[in-house]
């Protein structure tokens, strides 16, 4: 279940980085125009000739420094933007999770019998029987012409005879190949109904208030809230199932996310760009207000998430993971703190609220001083939930329940390899499996550099010249443009000899976890017995 949760929960988190990424698109546009004209009005300044107009070429030059400055400028609007709207961002967003939609359809292609599909063409009398005698001689080669026919019709049988042999040859190995399509297709059918069984078994779990899968469920609402890129976005997960109550240790960006620079300007006379600090006041301000936003979101994202009513209170902890700058120690405080019963949150206008005030109102404990670091009392002590219901999980370093890729039974392995080639841009096929080898004939779909891909994944814990000579033959045999050997082992040396040159990637268990972890942002172990 945390294997298959985890790949669900890692293809939501990038569906929504994808469409975050999509939403600032035109601001990076934007940016990329303003570097243009920059770039331009520098070139146009460099390229006026000494005998032009010195009065021409300062001009140019002025507008280059001050489009240089518009750009500093344009980066720093953009910013308080996204710090701006952090809640309004997400009331766009429906935060509930279709289970549903992470279920994987049949797709099985069709039998394919190829030339054995086709009968042999029978031999034809016609093409053996002798030409009859004609002319005066019609008679004295009468004999001989008997003789030619007898001799013809013992060859017609006998090609009757081979060509009813070949026939049934054919007929058996398209049989047997009928049988392997059969055999793959429910093979394949088996693992889809077995995967969607496990969306089903853990959708009917959350509305169960399974406590496992409660935490789970709000893990991945919480993971697919996308934040601007210098957010921690860390956090940990309570449910009392009793008392319905979820908690939330929410890791907050600290004060650095409000930039110190409130603009830049252009000095001409010194020829030098000043940047003008932000008072210490707006510093506060603006961070007491970024903190209070992320709070609201995140009680917003888990009670729309809940169709089901699963939580009556969300308790919310905003904890900042940072250095005392006074004492040089790292320290832990929570700067914001609340209560939330979900009728009474639900009822707020979360469009038209101050969020300060907003906090305020539901009593929540706030710092005073959040940007020196002024610690306030937790409503709930995350640490002291009550271990009999607590199923506390870190959703981003659950390190000791982390899947051991050797003992994952076969076709999980293969799940867990396919779907990471298929999140690097592979179309990958189904899996055919001899002994401990899983081989799939993949497709990379890019115009010039694609082509047919051979995967070979083994989970032996050495590897050597003979499993690259096999994935190489493979490679040749289909005509494929690349080959991979992926293993959870290593490779012994003259594996990597045997390359050869030839288009073969070497991928050890080390890689493996670190490509798992990069692209399938799955958290994995490799522990060989």
């Amino acid at each position: 279940m945390r294997i298959f949760m985890g790949i669900i929960r890692d293809m939501q988190r990038v569906q929504a980085r994808q469409a975050h990424d999509a939403a600032r698109t035109a601001v990076v546009r934007q940016r990329e125009q303003n570097r243009r004209t920059t770039d331009l009005a520098l070139a146009a300044a460099q390229q006026a000739s000494a005998a032009a107009d010195e009065r021409e070429r300062r001009r140019l030059y002025a507008e280059a420094r001050a489009a240089e400055v518009d750009q500093a400028n344009a980066g720093l609007s953009s910013h308080l933007d996204d710090l701006d709207n952090l809640l309004l961002s997400t009331l766009a967003v429906d935060d509930h999770i279709d289970l549903d939609r992470f279920k994987k359809p049949l797709v099985v292609p069709d039998f394919d019998p190829g030339p054995l599909g086709r009968p042999l063409p029978a031999p034809s009398w016609e093409s053996f029987a002798p030409p009859p005698p004609t002319g005066l001689g019609r008679k004295v080669l009468a004999d001989r012409h008997e003789r030619q026919v007898a001799a013809a019709r013992a060859a017609f049988a006998d090609a009757q005879a081979r060509h009813a042999d070949a026939e049934q040859r054919r007929l058996r190995q398209l049989a047997a190949r009928e049988q392997e399509y059969r055999q793959q297709r429910d093979l394949v059918a088996a693992r889809v109904a077995a995967y969607n069984a496990e969306v089903d078994r853990f959708a009917t779990a959350v509305g169960n208030g399974d406590p496992t899968s409660v935490v789970e469920y709000f893990g991945m609402v919480l993971g697919n809230s996308v934040y601007p890129d210098d957010f921690p976005q860390h956090y940990r997960l309570a449910f009392l199932p009793r008392e319905r109550h979820l908690v939330v240790e929410y890791q907050l960006p600290s004060v650095e996310v409000v930039p110190a620079v409130k603009e830049y300007r252009y000095d001409r006379a010194r020829d030098v760009i000043q940047a003008v600090g932000r008072p210490a006041a707006e510093v506060q301000s603006r961070y007491l207000h970024v903190i209070s936003q992320l709070a609201l979101r995140t009680v917003h994202e888990i009670v729309e998430a809940d169709r089901g009513g699963l939580v009556d209170l969300i308790v919310f902890n905003g904890i900042v993971d940072t250095v005392d700058r006074r004492t040089g120690k790292t320290v832990r405080p929570c700067l914001v703190s609340l209560r939330a019963p979900r009728a009474e949150f639900a009822a707020i206008k979360l469009r038209h609220v101050d969020p300060v005030a907003c906090v305020a109102h539901l009593d929540a404990r706030v710092s005073a001083q959040p940007a020196e670091l002024a610690p306030v009392r937790a409503v709930v002590d995350f640490d002291r939930v009550d271990s009999l219901y607590r199923d506390d999980v870190d959703v981003l370093a659950d390190l000791d329940n982390r899947p051991n890729l050797v003992t994952l039974p076969s076709d999980e392995f293969e799940g867990v390899v396919g779907d990471l080639f298929t999140i690097m841009g592979l179309q990958m096929g189904y899996a055919e499996t001899t002994g401990d080898l899983a081989v799939w004939t993949a497709v990379d779909p890019r115009p010039l550099f694609g082509g047919r891909v051979v995967v070979h994944a083994t989970r032996a814990d050495h590897v050597g010249p003979d499993q690259v000579r096999t994935l190489a033959d493979a490679v040749a045999r289909v005509g494929a443009t690349k080959g991979i050997l992926v293993t959870t082992g290593v490779f012994d040396p003259a594996a990597h000899t045997q390359n050869g040159g030839r288009p073969l990637e070497l991928i050890d268990g080390s890689n493996l976890l670190t490509l798992l972890a990069d692209h399938s942002r799955l958290q994995a172990r490799i522990a060989h017995a």
